[in-house]
């Protein structure tokens, strides 16, 4: 039987986005210069950030960034692709720090594998989702469940997948998700309510969801805790 490379599996708990950030431009460096070898996947929850992706339009902020950050928003423009995008409590936000050249070299089949590993977790978790042509991102028929956006560097990637666990949907408000006027967001949350009247989360959906990354991508998961993290996290959780 074939051994699978390992992915480590690092959950930051709940974190303030900046320094998540740094930590990740400090991984790719890493890994592009060798002294990390080995596929990442960072696991956070954010407190209340709006993050601006490269293809960002004004008409995707109908509320000024100043208003925004009045009302407890974190504000960063960010090199990633897409538009803009709420983090916020309730969230599983996932960053894999993934050398392409050792998977495929093709941007679009790494998002469309992003998409699949999200779509077959939800699957063993109950809950039917879906791509929707000419959008990047999950759906469970209409309603946007996770939203997708990365950055690549010499084939090594960041940023990655936001989850809505049991986010407090109403933070969405502040924004055009995605730049897709009108979008219904949604979380496992919210369609297991509809589903069967409100059964909560249990503590399988994490394990799960890493469960069905690494297999879309041929890794085998090993949790790592900080003292295992060659390239160290600095910064205190926020």
């Amino acid at each position: 039987m074939t051994t699978l490379p390992p992915l480590q599996v690092f959950d930051l708990g709940r974190r303030a986005y900046q320094p998540v950030l740094e930590y990740q431009r400090a991984l790719v460096r890493a890994r592009l210069d060798g002294q990390v070898t080995e596929d990442i996947l960072l696991l956070v929850e954010h407190p209340p950030v709006v993050t601006l992706g490269r293809g960002t339009q004004e008409t995707s902020l109908p509320i000024a960034r100043d208003a925004l950050r009045t009302r407890g928003f974190e504000v960063v423009e960010v090199e990633r692709g897409g538009d803009v995008t709420v983090h916020a409590p309730g969230q599983l936000v996932g960053y894999p720090i993934l050398d392409l050249s050792t998977h495929r070299k093709d941007l679009h089949w790494y998002l469309r594998s992003l998409e699949a590993a999200l779509i077959e977790g939800l699957r063993r978790l109950e809950i039917r989702a879906n791509r929707r042509e000419g959008l990047t991102g999950v759906w469970v028929e209409d309603r946007k469940i996770a939203s997708l956006g990365v950055h690549v560097k010499q084939w090594v990637t960041m940023h990655g997948f936001a989850l809505n666990l049991s986010t407090d949907l109403s933070v969405f408000d502040v924004v055009v998700p995605c730049g897709i006027a009108n979008v219904t967001m949604t979380s496992i949350q919210r369609e297991r309510e509809r589903q069967s009247g409100g059964v909560q989360l249990g503590s399988d959906v994490i394990p799960t969801v890493i469960q069905a990354f690494a297999d879309t991508f041929h890794r085998t998961p090993v949790m790592v805790s900080g003292d295992d993290l060659t390239v160290p996290l600095g910064g205190n959780p926020g």
